[in-house]
Formats: C-alpha cells, sequence, structure tokens
C-alpha cells in the first residue's frame, strides 16, 4: 500500500490493468465495476479513502473511478459498451513497466511504451477456468476461488435461475405417442414455436447513484456505456449485473442515452426514483418495456 491517495490510486490503476491482462488469458470477462473491486482489493482502502461520500460512495473507489481516464489517455484501455478492454499497448505496458513506481512515473508523466517491447507470455499459473475445472474434478481441493471465479459462479447460476422456468414446463409435458406409419400420414405438421417480441428502444439505460461503482465517469448520466443494459431477446427484458457495496440506492429508467424518456417507480413517465435496500454483491435489475417497468429478480 502506497503512503498516500495518490500512491494508492495508482497502485490501483496498476491493478486494473493487470486485471484486464490476466483477461486476455483466462478468457473470463468481467463489467466494469468487478474489475474495480478486483482492484481494490488487491490494494485495500484505507480509512480515509474508506469513508462514505454522499450516495454512499467510498472515497477511494470514487478517485480510482475517475483515474482510469489516465489509461484510456495513455492509449492502454478502452472502455465499450460490452466492458473495458486492455489494449497491445496496454499490454506491453505490464511489461515494459512491470514495477509499481516505474508504472506510476510512466503514467503520469505520459511515458509512451519504449518500441519493441514485446507482448507478455502466458502466465506461470493455471488460468482461472482451468483451475476451476480442477477443483471440480478433485471434491478434496480446499483452495479458496478467485474473485473472477465468484463472478462467474454468480452469473452462471443467474443463467441457470433464468433458464429454470422453461426447462420446467417442458419437463411437464407429456411425451408424445410412438408414431407408426399409419399415425405419422395422418398427424398434421407441428406448429413452429414464436417467441414474442416487440418494439424495443435502440438503447435502455439505468441511471442513478450507483453508476460510477459501475465504471461511469458520473452518476445520473444514461449516456455513459457503462449504464446501458442489455436485451434477452427470449424474454424481451432488458438487463444488467453488477458488483456493488452494500446500500440504499435510487435510479430511473432513461431510454436512448437521454432524459428525454425517462420511467420511474411503477413505470411512470419522468415518474419518482426507483429505490433499493441492497445487501451488497451482485445487483440485477430487469427493465419491462411492455410496462415500461423494471422487475428485481
Amino acid at each position: 500500500m502506497g503512503a498516500n491517495t495518490a500512491e494508492n490510486t495508482n497502485l490501483r490503476l496498476k491493478a486494473v490493468l493487470d486485471v484486464l491482462a490476466e483477461e486476455v488469458w483466462t478468457g473470463e470477462k468481467l463489467n466494469a465495476g468487478a474489475v474495480l473491486g478486483e482492484a481494490i482489493s488487491r490494494v485495500p482502502l484505507n480509512d480515509h479513502e474508506s469513508e462514505l461520500l454522499s450516495g454512499g460512495i467510498p472515497r477511494g473507489h470514487k478517485t480510482l473511478t475517475t483515474a482510469t481516464g489516465k489509461l484510456v489517455k495513455a492509449g492502454w484501455l478502452v472502455k465499450g459498451r460490452s466492458g473495458w478492454s486492455i489494449t497491445d499497448d496496454g499490454q506491453r505496458a505490464t511489461v515494459a513497466f512491470p514495477e509499481p513506481a516505474t508504472f506510476s512515473s510512466a503514467l503520469d508523466a505520459g511515458t509512451a511504451v519504449p518500441a519493441g517491447t514485446p507482448l507478455p507470455s502466458a502466465p506461470a499459473v493455471q488460468p482461472v477456468k482451468a483451475a476451476a475445472t480442477a477443483a471440480k474434478a478433485d471434491p478434496k481441493a480446499d483452495e479458496a476461488p478467485s474473485k473472477t471465479s465468484k463472478v462467474a459462479g454468480k452469473a452462471a447460476k443467474l443463467v441457470e435461475e433464468a433458464v429454470a422456468p422453461v426447462a420446467k414446463a417442458v419437463r411437464k409435458r407429456k411425451p408424445a405417442a410412438k408414431a407408426t406409419p399409419e399415425t405419422e400420414a395422418e398427424a398434421p405438421a407441428a406448429p413452429a414455436v414464436s417467441v414474442e417480441t416487440i418494439e424495443q428502444p435502440e438503447a435502455v439505460a439505468v441511471a442513478g447513484d450507483f453508476n460510477v461503482l459501475i465504471g461511469a465517469p458520473a452518476n445520473w448520466a444514461p449516456q455513459y456505456d457503462e449504464a446501458q443494459m442489455e436485451l434477452d431477446q427470449v424474454d424481451q427484458l432488458w438487463k444488467i449485473a453488477a458488483d456493488v457495496p452494500a446500500g440504499f440506492y435510487t435510479f430511473k429508467i432513461a431510454l436512448n442515452r437521454s432524459w428525454d424518456e425517462n420511467y420511474g417507480a411503477f413505470g411512470v413517465f419522468d415518474g419518482p426514483n426507483h429505490e433499493v435496500h441492497h445487501g451488497g454483491g451482485l445487483l440485477v435489475i430487469q427493465y419491462d418495456h411492455r410496462t415500461r417497468d423494471i422487475v428485481l429478480p
């Protein structure tokens, strides 16, 4: 840990880049909030940095979120709609500036990565996915799961819960009688199964007082990529999931990256804020454009 907030923030910026570089080899993709959370777990907040600002955001977390702009400016980080990713130059930076002191100096001075710096080689440690598979094969494995595997596990659980009702309905159906040549000729063709679709907006965002916790530059700003939800074509729900600290949060649903059309509690146009008391961990929010209201699973 550094001697002050500035040093700690640079250490966490290096951790952000390290986490993203590790993703290249593990193949696991964390959302922006999880990347920031992992960086803070590697370089914990001190007492001053742990103080909560308005909206329940730790001071050090907000400082780190803002400081990630330095990685973008250096050309080492790209913030996209699907999440954050490290550039080739960013990967080379982890090779050129492996020590915290040299990394901080290069970032603060705007030092370019030296020409000819190679991309990092594959890590000697076993990738997270492979380690998780090995642990499953060996019931006696007692290694604690990493942050990456925990997030992946939560995501898998969400998918499983979403699919469960459909699987249950399929299991309840009676099996069809075995077809004979006679019945096969008489039986009409089964109707094709279709998925109900409705006209959807071009973009849907969750704009509230926790956006910086999931990587956005500011709160209550529906224009940023980190606030955007993704449309599930199967159930026609817009969804977003992110790890955020325990707290009381408020937000609205804003369409097409602006406040021109927004919906609050009970799907009311320009209505009061949605409110949620969150116990910490993965927060999942779903928006149904048919009702203009949210669904908290």
